[in-house]
C-alpha cells in the first residue's frame, strides 16, 4: 500500500493539514470560545474571525524518555565559555519568563501563558453552525426541468474524450482483432502447411514455382496480420450520460419580526441578531433556500433584507396580520407540494387582546398543515402573555414541527438558536 503525503505549504509557511488536525483535536475549547464570542458581538460584526486562547496545560503532548537502568553512551558537545561550577546571573523579568503582565508582585506561585491563535472567517462560521440543520427537510415533487442530475445510461459510440470507457473500448478492440485476424491466420496456417508439404516432396517431384508462390503468399499474409491495428477509432466506446429530473429539495424561510411600539430597541437588537444568525446559517449551508422577510406592527409588509434589518417603522401590534400575509405568499408563490416551508418569528409576546386567538386559528387551520417547521422566539424577561398561551395549543397539536423558546438577554441568543436548529439525529 502506498501513501501520498501532501507537504506543500500554504500561505506563511503553515501546513493546512496540520492546522485542521489541530482544530479537530481542540474542538471543545474552540467551540466554547466561539460561543462566548457570538454572544458578545454586535449585529454587524458576526462574520469576522476570532482570536482563541487555549490553556497551555491542555496542549501538552506525550514525550519519550529513557527509563532507569541499562547502559547508554552519551556524547555531549563542549564549549569554551562555561565549565562545571560556574555561577550564572539570573535572567531579568523577576522569574526568568514572561507572564500576562497583570496583578501585583508576589514571592510565590508559578504558571504558564495561554496559547493563543486566530480563527479565519470560514473557520469561525464552521464552528458557529456546527451540528445545525433545517429540520424535516424533504425532497418534493418535480419543480422544473432545470433541476436535473446526469446519470449513466449505457454505452455510446460517440462522446467526448473525458467520458471514454477504457474497458469497453479495449474489449471492442480485442473482438475486432480476433474477427479480422482469424481468416488471415487460417489462410497463413494453410499456406505454411502447403509449403511444408511441397518442400518434403522428392526433389524430382518438387515444384519450384509452387514453392515460390507459397512463400510470397505467406509473406503477404504476415504483412496483413501486422497491418491490423491494435485499437481503432471504430472500437472507442463512451459512457452515455443523460440528464434525469430530480425531486426538488428547495426551501423557503419566512422571517417574521415584530417592530411594534412595545418592542424596545434592546428587544429589536436581540431579534435582529437572531435573524442575522439564521441568515448566515442558511446562506452558508444551503444553496436552494429563499428568504422572505416580513415586518409587522398593526399591518404586515414584505420587505427586502435592508429594510428588514434597518427600517425604523413602528406602531401597534396585530400579529395575525403577519401570519395572514405569509399564508397568502405561500398560496401565491410557494406551493407546499414543491417547497419545504419554514417560518421563524421573533416578538416580545405583546399582542392585541382578541388577536392571539386569531393567530392560533390561522396556524392550526392554514399554516401548520403545510409547514415543515415553525419556530417562535419570545424576547421578554417577564411572564408569558396570551400569545404564548395560544401558541402552546399549537405546539401540543404539532409537537415535532412547532418549537417555542424564550430569550431574556443577548447571551441567550446563540444557545436558543442552536437548540432550535440542532441536528435531529443528535437528540
Amino acid at each position: 500500500m502506498s501513501y501520498f503525503i501532501d507537504r506543500r505549504l500554504n500561505a506563511r509557511h503553515k501546513s493546512e493539514v496540520n492546522r485542521q488536525r489541530f482544530l479537530d483535536r481542540y474542538r471543545t475549547h474552540i467551540k466554547r470560545s466561539v460561543e462566548e464570542a457570538v454572544n458578545r458581538r454586535s449585529i454587524t460584526d458576526m462574520e469576522r474571525g476570532e482570536k482563541v486562547s487555549i490553556p497551555a496545560r491542555d496542549i501538552s503532548e506525550p514525550v519519550f524518555q529513557h527509563g532507569p537502568g541499562g547502559q547508554r553512551t552519551i556524547v555531549s558537545p563542549g564549549n569554551k565559555e562555561f565549565v562545571e561550577g560556574d555561577q550564572l546571573r539570573r535572567p531579568g523579568g523577576g522569574g526568568g519568563g514572561g507572564g500576562s503582565g497583570e496583578g501585583n508582585a508576589s514571592n510565590q506561585g508559578e504558571g504558564m501563558d495561554e496559547f493563543a491563535f486566530s480563527l479565519t472567517r470560514e473557520e469561525f462560521l464552521d464552528f458557529v453552525f456546527d451540528g445545525l440543520e433545517l429540520p424535516h427537510l424533504e425532497r418534493k415533487q418535480l419543480v422544473d426541468l432545470e433541476e436535473v442530475r446526469p446519470v449513466r445510461a449505457g454505452i455510446a459510440r460517440d462522446g467526448v474524450p473525458s467520458r471514454i470507457n477504457i474497458v469497453r473500448s479495449m474489449r471492442e478492440a480485442q473482438a475486432r482483432r480476433i474477427a479480422m485476424r482469424a481468416p488471415i491466420k487460417r489462410a497463413l496456417r494453410e499456406a505454411i502447411e502447403a509449403l511444408d508439404a511441397e518442400e518434403r516432396k522428392d526433389p524430382v517431384l518438387r515444384n519450384p514455382a509452387r514453392i515460390t508462390e507459397l512463400k510470397d503468399e505467406i509473406e503477404r499474409l504476415e504483412k496483413r496480420l501486422d497491418a491490423v491495428p491494435f485499437i481503432d477509432t471504430y472500437d472507442l466506446r463512451y459512457n452515455n450520460l443523460v440528464n434525469q429530473p430530480q425531486p426538488s429539495n428547495k426551501a423557503v424561510m419566512f422571517c417574521i419580526m415584530d417592530v411594534s411600539g412595545s418592542m424596545t430597541q434592546s428587544h429589536k437588537d436581540i431579534a435582529k441578531r437572531f435573524f442575522l444568525l439564521l441568515y448566515l446559517f442558511l446562506e452558508r449551508n444551503y444553496e436552494k433556500v429563499e428568504l422572505v422577510f416580513v415586518r409587522h406592527h398593526t399591518a404586515a409588509k414584505e420587505v427586502d433584507e435592508e429594510e428588514f434589518f434597518y427600517s425604523r417603522e413602528t406602531g401597534g401590534t396585530i400579529v395575525s396580520s403577519a401570519l395572514s400575509l405569509v399564508d397568502s405568499i405561500i398560496t401565491a408563490r410557494y406551493p407546499a407540494a414543491q417547497w419545504n416551508l419554514y417560518v421563524a418569528q421573533a416578538s416580545d409576546g405583546d399582542n392585541w387582546d382578541d388577536d392571539s386567538t386569531t393567530c392560533r386559528q390561522v396556524l392550526l387551520k392554514s399554516l401548520m398543515p403545510r409547514l415543515q417547521y415553525y419556530t417562535y422566539v419570545e424576547i421578554t424577561p417577564h411572564a408569558h402573555q396570551a400569545l404564548w398561551e395560544e401558541y402552546e395549543t399549537v405546539q401540543d397539536e404539532f409537537p415535532e414541527r412547532f418549537a417555542m423558546r424564550q430569550i431574556v438577554e443577548s447571551g441567550d441568543i446563540y444557545p436558543v438558536f442552536r437548540e432550535l436548529f440542532r441536528r435531529r439525529s443528535q437528540q
